[in-house]
């Protein structure tokens, strides 16, 4: 008795590949945004100390430290996830 020849079978296509968060890289912005931080921040901070607390915001008193240093670290924390 002569026997089937059967179905071709099609080959599964391969998963296409992973990528992960790790991986993407940042927007275009993301740079200049965190040296403008950085540079504002210390600029904050040198202003503050060289005029003796009159400016940025003479009303911020000694809170001017914490917004220039704040500016510093938000900075820092961006170029930790630049990629």
């Amino acid at each position: 008795m002569p026997e089937s020849k059967g179905r071709a079978r099609k080959k599964p296509a391969p998963p296409p590949p992973r990528v992960s968060k790790g991986d993407v890289a940042n927007p275009t912005w993301w740079a200049p945004v965190f040296i403008t931080l950085l540079i504002l921040g210390l600029i904050w901070v040198v202003v503050f100390y060289v005029t003796s607390g009159a400016w940025p915001v003479a009303a911020f008193g000694y809170w001017n430290l914490v917004a220039g240093f704040g500016l510093l670290l938000t900075g820092f924390a961006m170029t930790m996830r630049w990629r």
